[in-house]
């Protein structure tokens, strides 16, 4: 790692830290060494991207701290992981060891889905919303963000997580709307809801190992892990979730890129069809939305 010279006398100032910061990152093959090198100086020194233009000469204090994160982040471990949140919806999200890291495909979900809320809350004057596997509350709290007479239950496997996820609904000013259970994805629901939204673990077994460092390492098992052909948890969901939707109730997941046709189907066997979908900002399949088949239909067992 490059290394950071500095007077004995005063602290670096604020331009050579980041200059050595960014040169550090590059040296160790980061995608956007400029991007993440200014993220974390400027969270570790307090300071600005407005203040590294006007004064760059400025001596900054934090330097132990910018040298640490800057050594992390060289190792392998991602840089939001390093600063503890991460920006999702215009949100700002409490990150930890046992959520996954919120990340901009799953927007698309929350678009899908704020749009089916959205029209629920106008025909019915509230919209009430399950979140299976919620992790950071991101889905949740972005769609109460979205939709003002949205009310959620967020349910989780992991009490750290919904830990996390209880204390970024209060950061965030929405805990009066937002009710946190533990439940292995349906197991202690109860009630019925207007919409169900997921975000589950859809990776293969298999291609784990393929997983960018970053990922692989840091974002926990549970979360990526969807078995042999990742779609365990839509089968889990789709055997189970009939119970919990009023008549004309909808259900909302994320999807890998090549799993639509897959998702669908198992969907289908449960009695539902897809009445919505969306693709990611790459132009990959990335959310479907589903309803019973028929209104009338007979419930389904097992």
């Amino acid at each position: 790692m490059a290394e950071l010279s500095q007077q004995r006398s005063r602290p670096p100032a604020l331009g050579d830290l980041l200059d050595w910061a960014r040169r550090c990152l590059e040296e160790a093959g980061i995608d956007d060494p400029g991007l993440e090198a200014r993220l974390l100086v400027e969270h570790f020194t307090g300071t600005t991207r407005a203040e590294a233009i006007s004064s760059p000469d400025r001596a900054v204090e934090g330097v132990e701290a910018v040298q640490s994160a800057i050594g992390q982040r060289c190792a392998g471990t991602p840089v939001h992981r390093i600063l503890g949140y991460r920006a999702f919806y215009g949100l700002s999200l409490k990150l930890s060891p046992a959520t996954l890291e919120p990340r901009p495909d799953t927007e698309t979900l929350v678009d899908l889905a704020a749009e089916h809320a959205r029209r629920i809350a106008e025909h019915c004057g509230c919209c009430r919303i399950l979140d299976l596997g919620t992790g950071t509350g991101a889905i949740a709290l972005a769609l109460l963000s979205i939709v003002p007479e949205a009310m959620v239950t967020a349910t989780d496997i992991s009490l750290d997580a919904l830990e996390t996820a209880c204390l970024n609904a209060q950061l965030n000013g929405y805990t009066e709307r937002f009710t946190a259970l533990r439940s292995n994805w349906l197991d202690n629901v109860e009630g019925v809801f207007d919409l169900i939204v997921s975000n589950p673990p859809y990776i293969r077994t298999g291609d784990l190992k393929t997983l960018q460092r970053e990922v692989r390492e840091h974002d926990p098992l549970a979360a990526l892990d969807g078995g042999a052909d990742g779609l365990n948890a839509y089968r889990s969901i789709a055997a189970h979730a009939h119970r919990y939707l009023t008549e004309y109730g909808l259900i909302a997941v994320e999807t890998g890129h090549d799993q639509k046709a897959g998702v669908v189907g198992i969907f289908a066997e449960r009695g539902y069809r897809a009445v919505d979908a969306a693709r990611d900002l790459g132009g990959r399949d990335r959310a479907i939305a589903f309803k019973i088949d028929s209104p009338s239909a007979p419930k389904m067992t097992g």
